[in-house]
């Protein structure tokens, strides 16, 4: 019984990446994806107290070659900021390049995080068409950007330690 308390606790505190694909478009290769996490009791606590978290989706595309060391042809990585305003009671979302949001509750901020738009990782004719690319793509929780004394309190807590394992797929460019 004790195990399997254990094994959801353990679950409910990650990053899971439940969907992942690119898809190419007339200005180059965006990735789609959705992640499924819940906030820890002490980061919600953090950002209602007005700390602002920072998500960061790293992905990289690399072509294997048989003699030398495998081709990187796309390494990219967004961050975006959850941060609550205490004084208006709204929830800010924003990422570079894309207008920053307000919500009421919460909810529906981490629904922004956990279904981002399209984000273009790569410029069309970076991959060359016909080839397959292995693909690697993970998101944390960034906390070098959070305050030093924070930083501190981050290495020591779990509830600071918010990732996903890596995932990896093949992709055919187009």
């Amino acid at each position: 019984m004790l195990a399997f308390a254990c094994a959801g606790a353990q679950a409910a505190d990650g990053i899971e990446i439940t969907r992942a694909s690119i898809e190419a478009s007339d200005d180059g290769y965006r990735l789609s994806v959705n992640y499924a996490f819940e906030l820890p009791y002490g980061l919600q606590q953090a950002v209602q107290h007005g700390t602002p978290l920072y998500f960061t989706t790293e992905i990289e595309l690399t072509r294997p070659r048989w003699y030398w060391t495998d081709d990187r042809a796309i390494s990219s990585k967004r961050t975006v900021r959850l941060y609550y305003d205490v004084l208006t009671r709204v929830y800010h979302v924003s990422a570079p390049g894309s207008v920053q949001q307000t919500f009421d509750t919460l909810d529906e901020a981490l629904f922004l995080i956990r279904r981002p738009s399209r984000w273009l990782i790569g410029a069309k004719g970076t991959l060359k068409p016909g080839e397959t690319y292995n693909v690697s793509l993970r998101m944390f929780m960034d906390r070098e950007y959070l305050q030093k004394p924070l930083q501190v309190d981050a290495f020591n807590n779990s509830d600071w330690r918010l990732t996903s394992h890596k995932k990896t797929f093949t992709y055919r460019a187009e």
